[in-house]
């Protein structure tokens, strides 16, 4: 269920013109690292499949580019460990254990759920509401059975959110283990008609931030980041 980057607002990158993408929080990305976004988003959502060879041109046709940009992106994959270059023929998606991922989960719980709550004390509504333009993304991408939009927009809220602790050092540990999950459950929660309820979670979350409910805010991160090791469990 690749999109194709051509029509969801990404530009041809033999545009010279054409301009970087506002990410949230003001930084600005390249074409090449929102191609990189794209492919780490399909990479989690379990659309590139481990130990699967992809080359670049099959990429770049799939998604509705140039081959130039992909290949760049996949390097940058493979610097994370993401993806292994194989020689002559392209790149294949790193696989990772169930162990691997139930301590990626671990690791993010520990991390953000009391910094989500400390952020019912400390965030301004004025930054909250800010993100829920991204959350509506994630219903929107859910209800239109998009995965690699879902991921995406999944992906800046949670790192918008978290950004608002102001410690970036934490947000790029979360950011790298995101990364590395394998959300392989995603397309069975779809098919099963549940990924929306999972979706609208994010918008729960920003009520009871907004209420300052410390309680229901640890409630909802500690179910939300349960429906993590779900997905990848679902795989199957």
């Amino acid at each position: 269920m690749m999109r194709d980057m051509a029509q969801t607002g990404r530009h041809n990158p033999q545009d010279a013109d054409a301009p970087v993408l506002p990410r949230l929080g003001g930084r600005r990305s390249s074409f090449r690292e929102r191609v990189a976004d794209a492919l780490r988003a399909a990479l989690i959502a379990g659309e590139l499949r481990p130990g699967e060879v992809y080359s670049a041109p099959s990429l770049a046709a799939r998604f509705g580019v140039s081959a130039t940009p992909v290949r760049e992106a996949m390097l940058d994959l493979a610097k994370e460990g993401l993806v292994d270059t194989v020689p002559n023929k392209g790149f294949r998606v790193t696989a990772v254990s169930d162990k691997q991922l139930d301590e990626y989960t671990q690791i993010r719980a520990l991390i953000e759920v009391p910094t989500v709550v400390e952020l019912a004390r400390t965030a301004d509504r004025v930054s909250l509401e800010a993100l829920r333009p991204a959350a509506r993304e994630i219903v929107a991408a859910a209800a239109a059975g998009d995965l690699i939009a879902y991921v995406e927009a999944d992906t800046r809220f949670h790192l918008g959110l978290l950004a608002l602790a102001g410690n970036a050092h934490l947000v790029e540990v979360v950011a790298d283990l995101r990364g590395r999950s394998r959300l392989y459950g995603l397309t069975a929660l779809l098919e099963a008609g549940r990924l929306l309820a999972s979706a609208e979670e994010h918008l729960e979350l920003l009520d009871a931030l907004l209420e300052r409910d410390e309680k229901a805010v640890h409630e909802v991160m500690t179910r939300h980041l349960g429906h993590v090791r779900s997905l990848w469990a679902a795989r199957g």
